[in-house]
């Protein structure tokens, strides 16, 4: 196994999942395990790939709303000016109804804000700056993981056999993997209590339980046992008395 020499320069150009606007799954790379060093190469740029076309995803949603975030506070704040300046004006004689413009820019100004916080803009946007930082640097962690496994197996010696050194660098990947969907994962979670849904975050919670590996060895069984113990508790029978 060796550090790849090449590292991707940059955020990959949006082929599939971003120019439809959604994050989509991705094939996952099958070849010949002859080579396990340069298969395990090709898996590590799959994945560092991914991460960051989901940083980058996350940093693309947040250009627009910001952008409309912004537009909407800046209108809530003029507009909250004007509404309390007409009615002075209307009272100095200056503007004839400034009361009534001025009941109207107030209502502009609640609008503004009100649109903000109903469709999540602003947070929408922090939220979308946070889980983009957040892969990055369990990216760096990634990487300065896979140098040390590097290392190891350069300079030696290797502890194990050749297989479990392989099998130790597949676990280093498929945990980075489990991590960027618990951040995808949050981040939805987030944008659906922003929408006030009293269900959603119940949905969200129950995807995620479902969606995670277990750690353990032991295969899960297709149909969910009854609570309580494993084997049902018979009643206890008095023994037969003896004839008299």
């Amino acid at each position: 196994m060796s550090q790849p020499e090449m590292q991707p320069e940059g955020l990959p150009r949006p082929e599939g999942a971003r120019a439809q606007g959604d994050l989509l799954g991705r094939p996952f790379p099958h070849g010949d395990w002859g080579e396990p060093a340069e298969r395990l190469d090709e898996l590590y740029r799959w994945v560092e790939e991914g991460a960051l076309e989901v940083a980058g995803w996350y940093l693309a949603e947040r250009v627009w709303k910001r952008r409309t975030a912004r537009v909407l506070r800046v209108g809530a704040a003029v507009a909250a000016v004007v509404a309390g300046v007409l009615p002075l004006v209307d009272l100095n004689g200056a503007l004839d109804g400034g009361a009534g413009w001025g009941a109207l820019a107030l209502l502009l100004a609640a609008a503004c804000f009100g649109g903000d916080r109903f469709f999540g803009l602003t947070s929408g946007w922090m939220r979308d700056v946070a889980t983009a930082q957040a892969v990055h640097r369990r990216l760096e962690a990634l990487q300065f993981d896979w140098a040390s496994e590097s290392v190891r197996e350069v300079l030696g010696p290797t502890e194990g056999t050749a297989s479990e050194a392989v099998e130790r660098c597949l676990s280093v990947l498929r945990r980075f993997c489990e991590d960027v969907s618990e951040l995808v994962r949050a981040e939805t979670a987030g944008w659906m209590v922003d929408f006030g849904s009293g269900s959603a975050p119940l949905v969200t919670q129950a995807l995620m339980t479902q969606g995670s590996r277990p750690d353990s060895g032991s295969p899960t069984s297709r149909f969910p046992l009854p609570p309580g113990p494993g084997r049902p508790n018979m009643p206890r029978q008095r023994p037969p008395e003896p004839p008299r």
